[in-house]
């Protein structure tokens, strides 16, 4: 009999080295599966041949009284069912998780800042970076830049500084599934990272730089959890319900670009989505913001 833990452990390195998931995904679905592991070591299951659907179901009505999110639920019964396809798949067991549902959730309206509290966070960025301190100068280069593209966290840590072309405007991009793509930024970006790159980056730039563009206190190239405590600083007045993230700036971009005029699959190429039917989200949060603004202006609203 194979081990529940070994198998977890090797499905986690096929995802890496045959699938080409990112560290992010890989680590999440890594922690799911654990969990899992350790429930089932709990009710005496700790090897492949102990697998059974209702064991499956029992770990996630097992997390729903934790109190876990509907989309918690839902992202670990997508970890088991694609963990027991593997298995089959890869001639290990069998694929009991086949038939595990997901709980169905709400798709939650993102959250966004408006231009004006937008241009409120700049000014603050451009207040501390004019001091000449080099992270103040980082922030407000990464602040910008995620602003001006919509980029991904992942994807601007991995960025080089060959990856920036200052003279057309634009960065190439490594997105999900090694697909890259070209995304234009404007001039007050443009400013912001010529900074960076001439003030702040030769102040902390070592021997563990390497090409990175955005650099780590430590010289290294940047981690992903310092964009996300520097975002939620960032937002911490901003007014907006929901997840005060990187990932704000995203969906701040892409509603503004429709809220500007631009058509969907422009916006589309520029964030990366693979599907139509993800950007269309945004077209729902102008819709919303459309609505408010008529039920707030219109006397018979």
């Amino acid at each position: 009999m194979s081990s529940l833990a070994t198998a977890i452990d090797a499905y986690l390195r096929a995802l890496d080295l045959e699938r080409g998931r990112s560290p992010h995904t890989i680590r999440a679905i890594g922690g799911d599966l654990r969990r899992f592991a350790d429930f089932a070591n709990g009710q005496g299951a700790s090897d492949l041949a102990d697998l059974s659907l209702e064991l499956f179901r029992d770990w996630l009505w097992h997390e729903s009284e934790q109190g876990h999110a509907a989309s918690t639920l839902a992202r670990r019964s997508s970890s088991a069912r694609g963990f027991t396809a593997w298995l089959r798949t890869s001639g290990r067991g069998e694929d009991v998780a086949r038939r595990l549902r997901s709980p169905k959730i709400g798709r939650s309206l993102p959250r966004m800042v408006s231009a004006d509290n937008m241009d409120a966070i700049f000014a603050e960025l451009r207040a501390r970076s004019a001091t000449g301190d080099p992270v103040a100068l980082r922030d407000e280069a990464i602040v910008e830049l995620l602003y001006a593209t919509g980029i991904r966290v992942s994807e601007l840590c991995g960025l080089n500084l060959d990856s920036v072309d200052f003279e057309r405007r634009t960065v190439r991009v490594i997105g999900k599934g090694d697909r890259e793509r070209v995304v234009p930024f404007g001039r007050p970006c443009a400013e912001a990272l010529t900074e960076w790159c001439a003030r702040g980056r030769p102040e902390i730039a070592n021997d563990r730089s390497g090409e990175a563009l955005f650099l780590g206190a430590r010289g290294g190239r940047l981690n992903p959890r310092t964009v996300y405590e520097l975002s939620r600083r960032e937002l911490e007045h901003s007014p907006g319900s929901g997840p005060a993230g990187a990932h704000t700036f995203r969906h701040t971009a892409a509603t503004h670009l429709l809220d500007g005029g631009a058509d969907l699959r422009s916006v589309q190429e520029l964030l990366g989505h693979a599907n139509l039917g993800t950007t269309q989200i945004y077209t729902h949060v102008s819709s919303e913001r459309l609505r408010e603004t008529y039920r707030r202006a219109h006397p018979r609203a």
